[in-house]
């Protein structure tokens, strides 16, 4: 892969007609940073920013609290299948976690519980939706058109705009005929009706990943009777789960290191993962024995078994992990329906093979917009085009999974090619907010006013990252899967370990990027190879320590 090029010092930019920055509705306000959304991602960066220096920092969010998708998804028997000792912020441990894998309520609560203490909630917009974001090249700024309480619109003009809205923020409904005139109730598993009663009911789960394998056997023993659609049969494996007793959670609270050694065990063995899935899926032979096991303890049923059993390599698709998932299935309340549907009536859904089954409430489990997000078509760049316009040419990417040439002085959170199949996001995330703050500081240490990466440095780091794709279980297990787009690459998947990640997110590297408002641009420092680890990668001790 040939190596970026040292940048030239920095000159006026040509004279390209650039359209106009949208005109300001309503108040405009000036503001050194703006960060869209107030999940996990958009609080660590207010947060750092904020210990940083950078006190100017406004974040928009949509909804009426912090947490993000775990504001949002509050159905039943939502949790974490990261380990919470893991996924959770470095810098702000928890001892009072009940149990290993975390469920939705507490992890709302320490998000909330996080933002409260770190004294950031002042510079957070509620209820707000960002409208429009366009880049004005003659202020080097972002104009950033906001709706708030009420219908009333703020103009931001911003420094820096940081998108934290995240992959898991936009439902995704399937588009099947005659959804919309179904008599009963409809809804997304992430917009949980909880005034809908299914006690006693006929209900109905399309779809079978993440969010389903929790709901179903936490509805199962309520409903009268239960349908779920599959699709696709998921790898489940056996969800090792515990609680924290009192002498262990009294340990966690008292006893220096623990829970930091809590915290370094499970990082260190998820990462012995990442093998299997990035270059020897044969590696994964124990855990799919654990799989077939599970499937094997779970259901009596021999066809139903085999109805469960996918037919492709362990880890193509997302692993889910669930001791009840296999038990519900196998209840006699309960009927796997692996026939596509073909439409839905006022009382029922139509499979393939002519059935029609009655169903009183349909719960629609089928997941988000990953590889299209929808905050890139309200993001326009240096040339008048929106994001999501240039990715449509292109897929999803981002140099770093943080920025896009065209638009200056803007940075992702669990941007493209970030995402983990075996690990902890909040990890990720931490590790480009460092990337962001570096950014920061050397924009304004070197009064630069826009930062744009250089087109041939995004296209080596993407051509590099779907090279690697090659030889990963997600090209090679035998599946299509929501990781792929259009275009047939992995634009949502990191496919090295997470400590490599950190070690090329650790400093910003300027040298990759075209500088503008300053005459001391470096000149002589070549960028790095776009995925080469740097001089700093991090020893073993050292990304322990960081985990």
């Amino acid at each position: 892969m040939s190596q970026a090029t040292a940048p030239p010092p920095p000159t006026a930019d040509s004279p390209e007609e650039v359209p106009a920055a949208p005109e300001p509705q309503g108040e405009e306000r000036l503001v050194d940073h703006l960060v869209i959304g107030a999940g996990f991602a958009g609080l660590c960066a207010a947060i750092k920013l904020h210990e940083a220096g950078e006190r100017d920092v406004v974040v928009v969010e949509k909804g009426s609290d912090v947490g993000g998708t775990w504001r949002d998804n509050t159905y039943p028997g939502a949790a974490c299948d990261v380990p919470s000792q893991l996924y959770s912020f470095s810098f702000a441990p928890n001892p009072d976690w009940s149990a290993s894998f975390s469920p939705q309520p507490e992890i709302q609560a320490y998000i909330q519980k996080t933002a409260r203490a770190s004294g950031v909630l002042g510079g957070f917009v509620f209820d707000t939706l960002v409208e429009a974001a366009a880049w004005d090249d003659e202020r080097a700024r972002w104009v950033v058109r906001t709706t708030g309480p009420g219908g009333g619109s703020t103009t931001y003009a911003a420094r820096t705009l940081t998108s934290g809205a995240g992959g898991l923020s936009e439902p995704k409904l399937p588009d099947i005929e005659g959804l919309d005139d179904f008599g009963g109730e409809v809804f997304h598993s992430s917009r949980w009706r909880h005034d809908v009663d299914l006690a006693g009911r006929r209900v109905a789960v399309i779809g079978t990943g993440a969010s389903s394998i929790q709901i179903v056997p936490s509805i199962q023993p309520e409903v009268a009777h239960l349908d779920v659609y599959q699709r696709t049969a998921p790898w489940v494996i056996p969800r090792n789960d515990r609680r924290y007793g009192r002498l262990e959670k009294a340990a966690l609270q008292r006893v220096p290191g623990l829970q930091q050694a809590y915290r370094k065990a499970i990082y260190w063995g998820r990462e012995s993962y990442v093998p299997a899935f990035t270059w020897k899926p044969k590696i994964a032979w124990p855990a799919k024995q654990a799989a077939l096991l599970n499937i094997r303890k779970g259901i009596s049923d021999p066809a139903l078994r085999a109805a469960v059993t996918p037919d492709f390599e362990l880890g193509c698709k997302r692993v889910l992990i669930s001791n009840a998932y296999y038990p519900a299935l196998d209840a006699g309340n309960t009927d796997l329906v692996t026939d596509g549907i073909a439409r839905v009536t006022p009382t029922g859904i139509v499979t393939a093979d002519g059935t029609e089954r009655p169903v009183d409430v349909i719960i629609v489990a089928t997941g988000f917009f990953t590889t299209e997000l929808p905050i890139t078509e309200r993001l326009t760049g240096r040339s008048g085009r929106t994001l999501a316009e240039q990715w449509v040419e292109t897929g999803m990417s981002a140099y770093k999974g943080s920025t896009v040439a065209d638009f200056p002085n803007l940075f992702f959170l669990v941007g493209p090619n970030t995402g983990l199949g075996h690990s902890s996001m909040v990890f990720m995330i931490e590790s480009q907010v460092a990337y962001l703050v570096d950014a920061v500081r050397t924009m304004r240490d070197h009064a630069y006013d826009a930062v744009e990466v250089r087109p041939e440095v995004e296209r080596a780091w993407s051509a590099d990252l779907q090279e690697r794709m090659q030889q990963t279980v997600w090209h090679t297990g035998g599946c299509a899967s929501w990781y792929l787009d259009q275009h047939g690459n992995n634009t949502t998947l990191w496919p090295r370990s997470t400590f490599t990640f950190r070690a090329q997110t650790r400093a910003f590297d300027v040298a990759a990027y075209r500088v503008r408002g300053a005459a001391d641009a470096p000149t002589s420092t070549p960028a790095s190879s776009p995925t080469s680890t740097p001089t700093s990668t991090p020893t073993s001790r050292e990304a322990a320590t960081t985990a």
